[in-house]
């Protein structure tokens, strides 16, 4: 059971404001905005006994960074921007994923991530139309370092 301290307070809250997965660090810097005095490993503690009391549920995508979200939500599935890393709650599921299965087969639950660019990092890329045809050949823009 969590200990109800500013700390804790500020945690949660920063789960209950983002309306979307976050990391730790992420989960860190929301908290901050409540409580300064609030750290790392406080941040990392909460979280493994907010996922214990099942407040918190581990937003899985394979191969990613781990994020957490509040627990109790529908089941929905999440967009992962490659540009600013963040993850975002989707809404609906498609249907007729039990066709997919091989005969005999029985599907019991399924995840699905959407990868691409979000509406905010395209809107970057779209007001910077060279730094973003740089991204797309995989030709950075070099500056030369002072000697």
């Amino acid at each position: 059971m969590i200990r109800h301290t500013t700390q804790n307070a500020a945690i949660r809250q920063a789960f209950a404001e983002a309306g979307r997965p976050l990391t730790p660090p992420e989960a860190l810097a929301a908290a901050q905005r409540h409580s300064a005095k609030v750290g790392i490993a406080t941040v990392y503690r909460a979280i493994k006994r907010l996922a214990a009391d099942g407040e918190l549920v581990l937003a899985d995508t394979v191969g990613e960074t781990r994020r957490y979200e509040l627990a109790g939500d529908h089941h929905h599935h999440h967009f992962h921007c490659r540009k600013c890393d963040q993850l975002y709650c989707l809404t609906g599921c498609p249907a007729g994923l039990q066709a997919l299965t091989p005969p005999g087969f029985q599907l019991e639950r399924h995840e699905i991530a959407l990868f691409g660019v979000c509406q905010s990092c395209q809107a970057k890329a779209d007001a910077n139309p060279q730094k973003a045809a740089a991204a797309k050949t995989g030709r950075g823009t070099a500056k030369r370092l002072p000697p």
